[in-house]
């Protein structure tokens, strides 16, 4: 007897045998499942529940079917019959066995839990035994029957009978098209467990879209099948066995094995022998010839790995999505923010900040001559000392001024920092996963953090004394004025601030009619290109300053992304690398 690998070898297929697999295999197949149960789908996006669910059927399949099948050898085949609301698989189930395993009726559904019916020396297989667990669907209940008319919940009732040949078994699962979302969840998470999935439809419901789509989840997920059309009439019943046959050959299903069941009266929960000795002779076959039950095994588990190496790629894109939406939620609010400092930096350059108070000590400060007196003429020996009375007599309005400035500033910089938590948090308010980040804390979001003013206090502050130290490291008068000026350092500092924030960019007259611009003043003392590289490096130091402040707040709306566990592309990658490592271990 030719052995299932060789079978393999012939059909030029790199699928082990059941029990065959490589330990290298096995390894992948697990860590694989381990990176689904790592992944989350946090955000709303489109395709997200789609994700979810094919997440799960996935990694139940790795764990019901796969696992188990490449772990152990010499295990039974497991024939699972599905189908729609009334199609008569419990009917055919209790035909099969040749007694009442499973409950029929006319209320539906009638299959409240999944029935499982095997021979008794393939029970502890599906059961488990001596501490080891099922070989099929391991993370579902059991409890062992007969118990047809039984309602358990979720678990799995195990029924064994010598009416069943050892080597296969047959599961009545509940129906796929059942109002009951338990019911549906059941019928495709053992659909995926099974070697051979049988679907079960009548004369009357051939055509619904849900038959369909279950016969193309089952070949999606690598599954063999069977096809049964029960309820078939005489005569107009052979018109719709036909169409059936063609609706199957259009949608590549015509390779398929498909029996017909004729309308007959069903006595005592069971069919006529004679309707079901086609099915009878089919699945007698499976169960005594080892080879031809093997090659379905292996041809099903082929087709699951199979099946993988495009629901692998599409889920880690759809991880791929959640990424790119947790950048796109990062992108909006730091634009947010990237907006507001671009408008702070007009205000600083167009002199829309020197007004009000600062205009009122500016105009203080230069039209009442005070401005002048910071520059001292020098007169032989005659220049005046630094402790003058004129000097300290200047003092305080240049110290007025320079508070005036900084509490300009200082408010520029807050509101700027108010604007971008505000449109930061109305852009995450516009769609869904925005609002999920968001959750309780758009209010606070919306609005500076507490501790700002004082950091902003510091950075103004800072800032100040840093043109202040320019002054006096690089602001070195012109040679044709040394001999006969010196001036103030803190007073032409702030004339440099003042400078620096834009005045003079329109025509502003001060007290006494004299046009006070300080970028001409400060020229005149140190030249053009002195004063180019004092104006830079303040610009530059406080731009950067004000850069610093804001990405503090922006980073309050990162660490809320970080905070509710979106998947990053590490996840997606690990999925790749999964698919490749798949192909090599196979």
């Amino acid at each position: 007897m030719t052995s299932p690998a060789d079978q393999s070898a012939v059909r030029g297929e790199t699928t082990s045998a059941p029990g065959e697999a490589s330990a290298p295999l096995g390894r992948v197949l697990v860590e694989l499942r381990d990176q689904i149960d790592a992944l989350r789908f946090t955000l709303d996006v489109p395709g997200a529940d789609e994700a979810v669910l094919a997440a799960r059927e996935i990694r139940d399949q790795l764990e019901d079917y796969v696992l188990p099948r490449v772990r152990q050898a010499a295990t039974p085949l497991l024939a699972v019959l599905g189908g729609s609301t009334g199609a008569g698989k419990s009917t055919l189930v209790n035909s099969l066995v040749g007694s009442r395993v499973s409950g029929t009726g006319v209320l539906r559904p009638t299959t409240s839990s999944p029935i499982l019916v095997c021979n008794p020396e393939d029970f502890d297989w599906f059961m488990g035994a001596d501490g080891r667990p099922p070989g099929v669907l391991p993370t579902m209940g059991r409890v062992e029957g007969p118990a047809p008319d039984a309602v358990v919940g979720d678990q799995l009732v195990v029924i064994r009978t010598e009416a069943v040949p050892r080597g296969l078994a047959l599961l009545d699962s509940p129906d796929f098209d059942s109002l009951f979302d338990d019911h549906y969840e059941f019928a495709t998470k053992l659909m995926a467990a099974a070697d051979l999935w049988i679907c079960v439809t009548t004369a009357a419901r051939y055509a619904d879209a849900q038959v369909w789509r279950m016969l193309e989840r089952a070949r999606e997920q690598g599954a063999s099948l069977g096809v049964v059309l029960s309820r078939v009439q005489p005569g107009p019943g052979e018109e719709i066995a036909g169409h059936f046959t063609e609706m199957l050959t259009e949608r590549d299903f015509g390779e398929v094995p498909r029996f017909d069941i004729p309308e007959t009266t069903v006595v005592d929960s069971r069919l006529p022998e004679e309707t079901i000795s086609g099915i009878r002779a089919w699945l007698l076959e499976l169960a005594e010839n080892a080879e031809a039950r093997d090659e379905v095994i292996v041809e099903t588990l082929g087709g699951v790995l199979d099946s993988f190496r495009t629901r692998i790629p599409q889920l880690a894109k759809r991880v791929e999505e959640q990424v790119d939406r947790r950048d796109r939620l990062a992108r909006d609010a730091e634009s947010a923010y990237s907006t507001a400092l671009a408008e702070l930096d007009e205000a600083t350059r167009n002199g829309s900040l020197l007004q009000g108070e600062v205009l009122a000590r500016w105009q203080d400060f230069a039209g009442t001559g005070d401005l002048l007196r910071a520059l001292h003429l020098r007169r032989g020996r005659a220049t005046a000392p630094k402790g003058s009375a004129r000097r300290r007599r200047s003092a305080p309005r240049v110290h007025a001024l320079k508070a005036a400035l900084r509490s300009a500033l200082e408010a520029l910089i807050l509101a700027a920092a108010e604007q971008g938590a505000e449109q930061a948090v109305q852009r995450w308010q516009s769609d869904a996963p925005g609002r999920f980040v968001l959750g309780d804390l758009a209010d606070q979001l919306g609005h500076v953090s507490p501790e700002l003013p004082r950091r902003i206090t510091r950075a103004v502050s800072a800032w100040q004394d840093r043109v202040l130290e320019l002054i006096r490291t690089e602001g070195v008068v012109k040679r044709s004025l040394a001999r006969v000026v010196s001036f103030d350092d803190e007073a032409l500092s702030v004339v440099l601030m003042v400078g620096i924030l834009g005045y003079g960019t329109s025509d502003v007259v001060v007290e006494g009619g004299t046009s006070a611009v300080p970028q001409r003043l400060l020229k005149s003392l140190f030249g053009a290109e002195s004063l180019r590289g004092m104006s830079s490096k303040a610009k530059a130091d406080l731009r950067k300053r004000v850069t610093m402040l804001l990405d503090e707040e922006s980073l309050r709306f990162s660490q809320a992304i970080d905070q509710v566990d979106i998947p990053d592309e590490s996840l997606a990658v690990a999925l790749y690398q999964a698919t490749y490592n798949l192909e090599v271990a196979r």
